[in-house]
């Protein structure tokens, strides 16, 4: 049987949709503040932090290392952080992500987890700092339960990558 030929239309979307759907899956992960959950403590994880991760580590070609300044752009607008801190925070872990790719000859399942557990609790923690130092009165304690459910949901995340990545790539 021969493989289907697609047409011009068929390839450019196909093309498209390769190129723009982790953006859009990343800036959606962070548009999830805005769900209607009343909580007196930060307990909703960063999706788009997450997003970001479990892309960088699924495919390491996707995206240049520059690509959390303006995605941490979006989760600022989003999140209500001073303007800065996730660009900040989201380029200092992907640099630090590509530090610890040059020095691991491989990686797998568990530390692809370390590996976003730790980078997931120093942004929330950096980000307690930050909203700190422009007036907040945030305690480590507070952020404690958003940190646990972070890093306990990031394979789910992880999946749900994997599975649009099979769909972009198709």
């Amino acid at each position: 049987m021969s493989p289907r030929i697609r047409s011009d239309g068929e390839e450019r979307i196909a093309r498209l949709r390769g190129t723009t759907l982790p953006v859009i899956s990343t800036m959606l992960g962070s548009a999830t503040v805005i769900l209607p959950i009343i909580a007196t403590t930060p307990l909703l994880p960063p999706f788009g932090f997450l997003m970001l991760l479990a892309w960088r580590l699924l495919r390491p070609e996707l995206w240049p290392v520059w690509i959390g300044l303006p995605l941490g752009l979006v989760d600022d607008l989003f999140s209500g952080q001073p303007i800065g801190s996730g660009m900040l925070l989201w380029t200092l872990a992907l640099l630090g992500i590509d530090l610890a790719d040059r020095r691991m000859v491989w990686r797998d399942y568990w530390q692809d987890w370390l590996i976003a557990a730790a980078a997931t609790i120093l942004c929330l923690i950096g980000g307690l700092v930050t909203a700190n130092a422009t007036g907040g009165n945030g305690t480590v304690l507070q952020i404690v339960p958003q940190m646990i459910l972070s890093v306990l949901i990031f394979p789910a995340v992880a999946r749900f990558c994997a599975l649009l990545d099979r769909w972009r790539l198709s």
